[in-house]
């Protein structure tokens, strides 16, 4: 590959009107004399040929980019798929290379940026888009030869060396490969690459049918299943891990849950379920007292978020969110949506409990959407249901989106399901993963009035929830009893572990009513990162809460409740780890 130096070609803006497309066939016939001008003229890989052209039997399979301006070729890049021929096999014997090349190996080959176009970013940017391509189609592994004189550049793009070197011509290159995983982060370190795409989007034409940017990914807890495993080969892994990052109740499902699960396994895995989920939705309706026309099902509130916001908004939509707030919501409207988002922020000086006032006059502007997390995560601050009902009859917002995952926690008789029903504009989410201990089943329902749900049903597949899915909600809604009485053993473990950690560490632990708990750390302590990452050893998964709001500051963590005897085991390595990190001063006496 060759391309400009390092230090001239990250920090220049593209040319005004810069385009990146696939070569069309006139094209190429440019390509490959510009291959002949920079390969054999100038850098002495190839013989010159009588014809002023430079091509090889690759180009029957390669994919070639282009960099080009008012119709002039700037400079291109080619990829070579998996499964064939590369242009390495010309050089070294595969079994040289200390990886696998495989179905899903790449080549990038050419990386070539014409003069006098060697001071601007085009080489970047043609490599970015070689790598999105790369990764769009599933690419794992890439392989290059790149030129000695040009290691750092290759090397800051994220390309490692190999130490094997290659010799063509009077050209020396090195064999250079990358996990595709590791690129855009490398890249974005040494080119600040995030800055770079947006200053180059409004100047740039990207005609490959791909994304320009990469598709963000909602973060989410659940760190711990890596100790588990993800292939769920080693099950039995879970008695060591305490997943305190994620919100999963701490009791099992009601024993009639189980029962029912287990007593027809074999029959219910290998069974399709009612496509209507028409059980299910009786059942709801029966134990919320609302039609059955009042409520939607999903398999968890993200399925319901991603369906319901993809087809009420659009990118000239207005949104209002809490922050702090449970992340989903601003990924989605902000980074899969496009749309212009508002935050209502939260203090810790007023105990992020809302403004009810600033909350009023909000909600008098006409918001596509407004969203509210009722009890919110990860404060666990619950507005009372006859005051946020009050606010709401009045709202302008044309859709108002209450989620109340963790309401039954909060008390009985809390949640806005009879007022969302009876509204023309107000939706209550439900999840009954945490609160009915069914984050595994994925089952959620949305309430709301029949006309507001009615264009969501038509997008909602058959068999959204699953069959047990379905059987563990409605086995689960007929034992309010057990529930009850899980939900105020959690209250009472809730404060205890509070206490606890008040007086483990100087830690500011705002009160909540859910199955969690907001903690602030120390500022002239360990922040929330370094703590949960020194507790992973341990087999401790905490939730490090700083980008679920701009203002939490990086010494916000999270934690979630559990039962009696693994509170124990959370303080006992909470205070090891603490005692590690220091400073000492600060840790007091448990006893």
């Amino acid at each position: 590959m060759y391309a400009p130096p390092r230090h001239v070609t990250h920090r220049a803006r593209p040319a005004p009107g810069l385009k990146i497309a696939i070569a069309t066939p006139r094209d190429r016939e440019a390509i490959y004399r510009a291959r002949h001008d920079v390969y054999a003229r100038e850098l002495g890989q190839h013989p010159s040929g009588g014809d002023g052209r430079l091509a090889d039997a690759l180009d029957d399979v390669n994919l070639y980019f282009t960099a080009s301006a008012g119709g002039e070729l700037l400079g291109f890049i080619s990829l070579t798929p998996p499964g064939g021929p590369l242009s390495l096999d010309k050089y070294r014997p595969r079994s040289d290379y200390p990886f696998a090349i495989d179905d899903r190996t790449w080549e990038v080959r050419l990386l070539t940026v014409l003069a006098p176009h060697r001071r601007r970013a085009i080489a970047v940017l043609l490599a970015y888009a070689a790598f999105r391509w790369i990764a769009a189609h599933g690419g794992r592994r890439i392989v290059a030869m790149g030129r000695i004189e040009l290691l750092p550049f290759y090397n800051a793009l994220g390309l490692l060396s190999t130490g094997l070197p290659v010799s063509s011509g009077a050209v020396t290159f090195e064999v250079l490969t990358a996990d595709i995983d590791t690129l855009e982060q490398q890249a974005s370190t040494a080119f600040n690459l995030p800055r770079m795409l947006e200053r180059s989007a409004p100047h740039l034409d990207w005609q490959l049918p791909i994304a320009f940017r990469s598709p963000a990914r909602c973060f989410h807890g659940g760190a711990f299943f890596k100790a588990i495993g993800e292939d769920f080969t080693h099950l039995d892994r879970r008695h060591e891990v305490i997943n305190a990052d994620v919100l999963d109740a701490w009791f099992p499902p009601a024993p009639g849950v189980l029962e029912s699960l287990r007593g027809h396994l074999d029959w219910i895995i290998r069974t399709s379920p009612p496509t209507d989920c028409a059980g299910m939705i009786r059942a709801i309706a029966l134990a919320r007292g609302v039609p059955e026309s009042s409520i939607l099902p999903g398999a968890g509130s993200s399925d319901l978020i991603f369906l319901a916001f993809g087809l009420w908004l659009q990118r000239t939509s207005r949104a209002l969110i809490l922050d702090p707030m449970y992340g989903e919501y601003a990924h989605v409207l902000e980074k899969v949506i496009g749309c212009t988002v508002e935050r209502l922020h939260l203090s810790r000086d007023d105990g992020y409990r809302i403004d009810l006032a600033t909350l009023e006059r909000l909600l008098a502007e006409p918001f596509d959407v407004v969203v509210i997390v009722n009890p919110n995560s990860p404060t666990g601050v619950h507005v009372p249901r006859e005051t946020l009902e009050r606010l709401l009859r009045s709202s302008a917002a044309r859709r108002i989106w209450l989620d109340e995952t963790y309401v039954d926690y909060a008390a009985p008789g809390q949640s806005l399901e009879h007022f969302a029903a009876a509204s023309h504009n107000a939706v209550v989410c439900k999840s009954m993963s945490k609160a009915y201990a069914l984050s595994g089943a994925r089952a959620a329902y949305l309430c709301g009035s029949s006309a507001l749900l009615e264009d969501l049903r038509a997008g909602t597949p058959p068999w959204a929830v699953s069959l047990p899915g379905q059987i563990a909600a409605v086995t689960a809604l007929a034992d309010p009893a057990y529930y009850l009485a899980r939900w105020s053993e959690t209250a009472r473990l809730r404060e205890a572990l509070a206490r606890d950690l008040r007086n483990l560490a100087r830690w500011d632990v705002v009160p909540g009513v859910a199955n969690f708990l907001l903690c602030h750390l120390p500022e002239d302590g360990p922040d929330a990162a370094a703590i949960a990452g020194a507790c992973r050893p341990h087999g401790l998964y905490l939730r490090d809460a700083s980008a679920m709001g701009r203002s939490l500051g990086r010494h916000a963590l999270r934690i979630a409740v559990k039962d009696a005897a693994t509170h124990t085991r959370m303080l006992a390595i909470l205070g090891d780890v603490l005692a590690t990190l220091g400073p000492p001063s600060v840790l007091q006496s448990m006893a």
